[in-house]
Parts: C-alpha cells; sequence; structure tokens
C-alpha cells in the first residue's frame, strides 16, 4: 500500500521579530518532534536560513528553501506592501499554497499584512463577507475563544453572525466539542444592550441553529461563560492586549512589595512558583497561533515575539487544521439562510 503523502507546510522565515533564528529553531524542533509527518518549506533568505539550519544540524531532516528578495516587516503597511514587495517571504510563501505547491502557510510576521495576504491570495470562502482571526484566552475552566481579535474593527451584524458560524465550527473540529456554547460581548445580558451591530446579531444568532447563549459581560470571558465569545475587533484587540499585559504588571507589583522588606522578599519567593506555574496558560507561546478563518486553505498567524516554541506549535497547528475540513463546513453551513 502506498504510504500517504507527506503535509508541506510553508512558513515564512523572516517574518517574526526575532527571524530567521527563532523561525528555523521552532522548525526543526517541530519536525524532530513529530516523527517526520510533515516537511517544511521555508520561505525567505537562502543563505540567512542555510546558516540557522547549519547551526541547528538539520540536515537530515525533510525541508527545502525557496527564495525570496524582499522582507515585509512590522512597520509597513499591509497592502501597499503586498503590492510593492511581491517578492517578500510573505508573498511568496502564500503563492505556494494558493499553487499547490504547499498545504498550509504559517508566519508571525505582520498581522494586518498576513490577514490581506490570505484574503487577496487565497480568496474568501463562498458566503463569506470579511475573514477573521480569533484568540484563545485562558478562562477558569478550559479556554475561550474570542473573535475578532483585531482583524475587523467595525463590523455589521451579518459579519458578526458569521464569526460565530466560524468559531463554532473550528471549536467542533479543533477542539472536539459537538455544540460549543457561542455569545455576543456587550454591556449587559439584556438583548436590548449593545451597539446597533450587536443588538441585530443578537436578533441573527437566535433565529439560528448555533448553540447561542445570548450576551455576556466582560467579566464572564474568564469565567468561560461560552466557548466561542464573538465581538468587533476593535473591542476584541483591546480585550487581547489587555490579557498581554496583565503578567508583566503582576510582576511589577510583586517586585515593589518584596523591596518594602525582607519578610516580603521570602513571602514573594514562596509565590513566585505556583504564581509562574497559574499564570503559563498566558504564554502566547502555548497555543502558537490561530488561523484566519474564512480563507481558502490554511494560515496561521503568530505572535511577532513568538519563541521557537510558539513557532513550533504554530506549525503543529497548522498540520491539525489541515488535517480538517474546517473550510468546507464553513462553507456549507454560510450557505444556509439564517432565517
Amino acid at each position: 500500500m502506498e504510504s500517504p503523502k507527506k503535509l508541506r507546510i510553508a512558513i515564512d522565515a523572516m517574518g517574526g521579530d526575532y527571524a530567521p533564528e527563532r523561525e528555523i529553531a521552532g522548525a526543526v524542533e517541530a519536525l524532530r518532534t513529530s516523527n517526520e509527518i510533515f516537511e517544511i518549506i521555508f520561505v525567505g533568505d537562502e543563505q540567512a536560513i542555510h546558516r540557522q539550519l547549519l547551526a541547528q544540524k538539520a540536515n537530515d531532516l525533510p525541508w527545502k528553501i525557496v527564495h525570496a528578495s524582499q522582507i515585509i516587516t512590522m512597520e509597513d503597511s499591509p497592502t501597499a506592501a503586498l503590492k510593492q514587495k511581491k517578492d517578500s517571504s510573505l508573498a511568496v510563501g502564500m503563492r505556494l499554497h494558493h499553487e499547490g505547491k504547499a498545504d498550509a502557510f504559517v508566519s508571525a510576521g505582520n498581522t494586518g499584512a498576513v490577514l490581506s495576504a490570505a484574503t487577496l491570495i487565497l480568496g474568501r470562502i463562498k458566503g463569506v463577507s470579511r475573514p477573521t482571526i480569533g484568540t484563545f484566552i485562558p478562562a477558569e475552566h478550559g479556554t475561550c475563544l474570542l473573535l475578532d481579535a483585531g482583524a475587523n474593527v467595525d463590523c455589521r451584524a451579518q459579519q458578526l453572525y458569521e464569526f460565530a458560524v466560524m468559531g463554532s465550527i473550528y471549536i467542533q473540529l479543533l477542539r472536539k466539542k459537538e455544540r460549543p456554547t457561542i455569545a455576543l460581548l456587550s454591556v449587559g445580558e439584556e438583548k436590548s444592550k449593545g451597539t446597533e451591530a450587536v443588538v441585530e446579531a443578537h436578533k441573527l444568532l437566535s433565529a439560528s441553529k448555533l448553540n447561542f447563549i445570548g450576551n455576556v459581560e466582560g467579566r464572564d470571558i474568564l469565567k468561560a461563560k461560552a466557548d466561542v465569545v464573538v465581538c468587533d475587533g476593535f473591542t476584541g484587540n483591546s480585550i487581547l492586549k489587555f490579557g498581554e499585559s496583565v503578567p508583566g504588571f503582576l510582576k511589577s507589583k510583586l517586585s515593589q512589595f518584596a523591596e518594602q522588606g525582607f519578610i516580603n522578599k521570602i513571602a514573594v519567593g514562596l509565590a513566585l512558583w505556583p504564581l509562574k506555574a497559574s499564570l503559563s496558560d498566558m504564554d502566547p507561546n502555548k497555543e502558537g497561533g490561530v488561523p484566519v478563518l474564512g480563507v481558502k486553505g490554511v494560515t496561521i498567524i503568530g505572535h511577532g515575539s513568538s519563541t521557537a516554541t510558539g513557532i513550533k506549535n504554530m506549525i503543529l497547528r497548522a498540520v491539525e487544521v489541515a488535517h480538517t475540513q474546517v473550510n468546507r463546513d464553513i462553507e456549507a453551513a454560510l450557505l444556509i439562510p439564517v432565517l
């Protein structure tokens, strides 16, 4: 019997804040810990990538390099950069996926540029007006998928409904939960509360077949009142960035407390290990990255400052998503009339 074809994961080797060192290290780690069930296509400066692979002693692993002469930086305007830097590692890697030469694409680069490239090069799934990205937020029990996390700052009711559908299907397939609970983020639990878009989205979701539980407030996210919480990207990104600041804030407060005396220093020392362990779920490297939902193909976006472990987990997430039928199920669900 013929052995199954290996998945080909293209990675933007020049995209992150610490590229290509962390990208190469993470990819090599992913290959070594997964019995080489996939191969890596490194996209970027061929010489720089070769140097890092040599340092990692990775010659025995399944990889290849596709040279790209340009880099889209975090400071570049997303759409303009794609037009001006057509030979960037991001654009070249996304085209490899579009042309069927890669089964998924991974990048820790400029989020806006990755989203734009996925939308323009891969194209939207039929029925999706705007693709979205989410973020997993650790909760009291498990995690909560927050959609949108910054891709769409201003949203209409129909788009919020689409986010809910895509988030529900993603949790069903990737987290193996049959009927994920869906909630709208608002300023009150009553269906009349919130912006005009939120109130209208409540009506759409109430009439749908989704497991919609109504509105939740900001304090409910960490209580895991819903598996998926839907909001516009302005709100979602604000919550995400606030959450990222919490560990640093706690560290600062503990340092200030410890400076007040020897007993305080001992107390902080005793509390430090359990506190770090408790907050480990807030490390974005643990999830690695999240897919762009609503585009054809598999695109995983990670944090720009991702560690090698974060890059590894992004790649493993890409492999996981590539093995599912997320796109097919999203298209089927959105082509069914809401009412």
